[in-house]
């Protein structure tokens, strides 16, 4: 609802106010949106520079209980544009009005409705609120906790795992981080853990220092706004790592609040500060500090002697800490029977009597989703690299069944976390020839990748990639199921990982592929679609198209045969790259290219009666990386090969153009690939 901030109030509800605010507050949660309305009239008053300090103060105060309610209130109160109202109070010189006004500023951004860059509208306000962080204690909490929640991150990476609970992805302009950390977040913010603050006391003809306790509230804010601010964020966290507070580092601090008589919060929060600086490289993977504290700490985090919330916490930022370093996998995996102990997370809701235990089972169903989520993106990071590691996982109790359930799951994001748990197991050879194939896990996937969000189908199609690898029992049924159609509508995704992925996944699926395979893969994708992305922008995608040309190019039936449907295209594409700006990996794969079209029996006439690439592949022999000098070596070899056909027309026109002379240079190579090769294709000349 939209309110005119002009309109002038009527006495009697200034005088109501101010009589009792406890009427107004019986007042705000009322369901008819008339006497919330009331509530929301406040605002006026709020604004009144002719109205006391106090009658201001506790309009704010009221303000924030209705901002309590609903989320309707908030977006009412949103809608009446409350928070200019408020930050602008924040310019009185009274500490309780500005108190007041930051409790109310507090309850709204923590809000889900609450755009957070509403915060950063004014450029003035961020450094005002870091002035406003000394005048108290009340000051300190509030504006850590409203940094907290408005702080987000501008980009996301769509193929990696990044588990972390941190949310994320808020508008285009300087990320929240970089705003704060540039008006000196760091330094106003790292004195708060200190755990004793300077309070001067005025006494009569003299001012003396009093050193008294911080609140835990401040320091537990602050932990939290370091967490924040330190996510993917290596700027944030190299600096952090040299501040220094009462002569300690802050990680020295850190692992201090990790001790076990520490609230759990507490510790928590300082397991994650550690473990995203550790991310970020600013804390080496095998610092003390991660290998004996913080990843034993988040291990203990998993235990059954800790809340649910405490677990999942715990699990999502352990996944998230060990999920590209080997050595931290295999030591967690190690601790604490990890492995067995996150089976207990599937064991929720668990099976009390609904009727003498009815708040714990609802307590438990609002946590089922959560802790299998968590449990799932933990196995993922375990099993990451490590065999050994994810043939425990597998022999997990019910394990492959749990992941087949957990993909057709109805939260997104227990679906999400079971998809990534396949995808790091699916990384298992051995596991692709049994577990996979035993449980069928082909077919809950395949429905995962139909009308999926882009999130899931990422780790999806990526998965499907590793079970259309040509040792895989589950190709043959997944081509059978219609992958091919979906991988090509996957190719032209405006999505670049899931373009990788749709053409990564038909490149192990043309590997040494039937006939019929091959003829349905270049259907699905048609020519337009296949040169489509060897014009793509993004090295991955042509590096996997030229890949699947590659294996959709070889043995010699199949060379002849699609070289006679697509030849002039495929020429035509392969000039375009040998003479574009590309990388060396780019031009070798594409020389292989030519390497196999040249092994074809009538398809070899393609390059013969083509001057402009034999000039290319000349060029390429003399080349200064020995990489495509050998790949254009290959090329050579297949044409000029005596036991077929034509070989001496074609050994005589290679002759004529000053192929030989270059042979009998590499004959002399230092290399000796480029040695042994020339000399094997000089013999065919004098065989």
């Amino acid at each position: 609802m939209a309110c005119v901030l002009e309109t002038p109030l009527r006495m009697s509800v200034l005088s109501e106010v101010t009589a009792s605010s406890r009427h107004y507050v019986d007042r705000l949660f009322d369901p008819d949106p008339q006497k919330v309305l009331q509530g929301v009239m406040l605002l006026y008053l709020l604004q009144q520079e002719t109205s006391s300090t106090e009658l201001r103060t506790e309009c704010a105060v009221v303000l924030g209980s209705l901002a309590m309610g609903t989320e309707n209130n908030v977006k009412s109160l949103l809608d009446c544009h409350i928070i200019p109202a408020l930050l602008q109070g924040l310019l009185s010189p009274e500490l309780k009005f500005i108190e007041a006004c930051l409790r109310c500023l507090r309850t709204i951004f923590t809000s889900p409705v609450t755009p957070e860059e509403l915060l950063y509208t004014d450029a003035t306000v961020i450094p005002h609120l870091m002035a406003l962080l000394s005048r108290s204690r009340y000051t300190q909490e509030y504006i850590c906790q409203i940094f907290s929640h408005c702080c987000k991150l501008r980009h996301w990476h769509s193929c990696g795992f990044k588990s972390s609970p941190q949310p994320l992805l808020c508008a285009n302009g300087p990320d929240h981080q970089t705003i704060l950390f540039n008006h000196g977040a760091v330094q106003n913010i790292a004195h708060l853990l200190s755990s004793t603050s300077y309070k001067p006391a005025v006494r009569p003809l003299r001012i003396r220092s009093i050193w008294v306790l911080r609140s835990p509230t401040v320091r537990m804010q602050a932990l939290k706004c370091f967490s924040v601010l330190a996510f993917e964020n290596p700027q944030v966290s190299m600096t952090l790592v040299n501040v220094l507070v009462d002569g300690e580092l802050l990680p020295q601090i850190f692992v201090k609040m990790l001790q076990r008589d520490k609230p759990i919060e507490m510790q928590l929060t300082s397991a994650k500060c550690l473990t995203y600086m550790c991310r970020a490289g600013a804390i080496q993977t095998d610092d003390n500090c991660i290998v004996l504290k913080a990843l034993p700490s988040l291990v203990r985090m998993c235990s059954k002697e800790r809340l649910l919330e405490e677990r999942v916490e715990g699990a999502e930022t352990l996944a998230y800490l060990i999920e590209t370093d080997v050595e931290l996998q295999r030591i967690a995996s190690i601790t604490d029977h990890l492995i067995a102990m996150l089976s207990d997370y599937f064991k929720y809701p668990s099976s009390v009597s609904a009727i003498t235990n009815i708040k714990r089972l609802d307590h438990d169903l609002k946590h089922a989703h959560e802790l299998r989520q968590a449990a799932f993106k933990l196995y993922a990071s375990l099993g990451a690299n490590d065999e050994d590691i994810r043939k425990k996982i597998i022999e997990t109790e019910n394990m492959m069944d749990r992941i087949v359930n957990g993909l057709s799951e109805s939260s997104i994001k227990v679906r999400l976390s079971a998809v990534r748990c396949l995808h790091s197991l699916s990384r298992s050879v051995q596991q692709l020839r049994t577990s996979f194939q035993d449980h069928a896990v082909w077919k809950p996937l395949m429905k995962v990748l139909q009308n999926a969000p882009d999130e899931v189908l990422v780790v999806a199609s990526s998965t499907l990639c590793n079970l259309l690898l040509e040792f895989s029992p589950s190709k043959e049924p997944i081509l059978e199921s219609g992958a091919i159609e979906l991988l090509c509508s996957l190719t032209q995704s405006e999505n670049l990982a899931l373009r990788v992925n749709g053409i990564w996944a038909l490149m192990n699926m043309a590997f040494q592929a039937e006939q019929k395979i091959k003829a349905d893969i270049l259907q699905g994708l048609s020519t337009e679609q296949l040169f489509q992305l060897l014009s793509d922008s993004d090295v991955n995608v042509l590096m996997k198209t030229l890949g699947l040309l590659r294996n959709l190019l070889s043995t010699r039936p199949h060379i002849d045969q699609i070289m006679s449907t697509h030849g002039k295209q495929i020429m035509q594409a392969v000039t375009l790259i040998l003479e574009g700006e590309h990388n060396i990996e780019v031009k070798e794969q594409t020389l292989c290219i030519l390497a196999n079209i040249a092994d074809g029996t009538t398809a070899k006439e393609l390059i013969m009666t083509n001057d402009d690439i034999l000039q290319k592949i000349k060029y390429y022999m003399s080349h200064s990386n020995a990489k495509l000098q050998l790949a254009a070596m290959f090329c050579i070899s297949n044409l000029i090969w005596n036991e077929e056909e034509g070989s001496q027309e074609r050994q005589d026109k290679l002759r004529d153009i000053g192929i030989v002379d270059i042979l009998h240079k590499l004959s002399q190579s230092s290399d000796p690939n480029l040695c042994d090769k020339a000399k094997t294709a000089l013999q065919q000349y004098l065989a």
